[in-house]
């Protein structure tokens, strides 16, 4: 009998392009995929909860894959994690119903961008936060990031790559903190454009030092025009950091 097994899993993206299977290039998908299938024993395809970017990572991650191996669900981590290098982990394994699917399931999505905002850099951050060397003001930032709540057309803060039927969004939060020298940016949203977090931190930034004002975006966003919007941030900072769904895969 075939089961539909949901999997929670982390991965450190430094070292991947992205999550989906590509032909050339090593991915996380392919990375898991490879080492499901010699626990089950078959071909294994994995649906992902989302196409995390080359060199993007995630504190949490979900995934499905269907398989008629018999081996008890909470055997399967241990049994993945040892056949996975050591930057991708599997932490539970859940059978969840046949219509479940990690995408189409999945509610809302969270991603937290992390700045290293100092003078000097920290080799501890490299590919994992952006070094960020002029002062940054959270508090300009913030007032910039109020402007993305809400649904409107994120045409503006995509990268032209993916063709989705609408760029109508709806943002819930986009909340700005500082520790220290680190800036977390937290978005989320019920759904993400290409490259869309990214050109949103990157718009961010652009109302902190000066190269627009936070009361420019509404009118940014109703332009849909890339180039009045800030740069896409490098990918490292970004984390994939929560997923809601009705399902208890958590």
């Amino acid at each position: 009998m075939e089961r539909n097994i949901a999997l929670k899993l982390m991965y450190n993206g430094t070292a991947y392009h992205g999550w989906q299977v590509q032909k050339n290039a090593v991915t996380v998908a392919e990375t898991l995929e490879k080492a499901l299938s010699t626990v089950v024993c078959h071909p294994v395809k994995c649906t992902g909860a989302g196409r995390t970017d080359a060199g993007v990572h995630a504190e949490v991650y979900i995934a499905n894959f269907r398989t008629t191996s018999t081996i008890p669900r909470d055997r399967i981590p241990l049994a993945v994690n040892t056949r996975l290098p050591d930057d991708i982990v599997v932490v539970k394994a859940t059978q969840v119903p046949d219509s479940f699917n990690a995408i189409g399931s999945c509610q809302r999505k969270e991603y937290t961008y992390r700045i290293y905002n100092s003078r000097l850099g920290n080799p501890f951050y490299v590919n994992r936060a952006w070094f960020y060397p002029k002062k940054l003001d959270e508090a300009v930032m913030a007032r910039a990031a109020e402007q993305f709540v809400g649904t409107h057309d994120f045409r503006a803060v995509r990268s032209v790559g993916t063709e989705t039927k609408t760029t109508v969004r709806t943002v819930y939060y986009f909340d700005i903190s500082r520790s220290g020298d680190l800036i977390e940016c937290k978005v989320c949203a019920n759904g993400f454009l290409y490259n869309m977090v990214r050109a949103m931190v990157g718009t961010i930034v652009y109302a902190s030092d000066g190269k627009l004002s936070p009361e420019d975006i509404p009118h940014i966003l109703s332009s849909g025009n890339r180039t009045l919007a800030g740069p896409t941030v490098p990918p490292g900072g970004l984390y994939m950091t929560r997923l809601w769904y009705e399902e208890d895969v958590m």
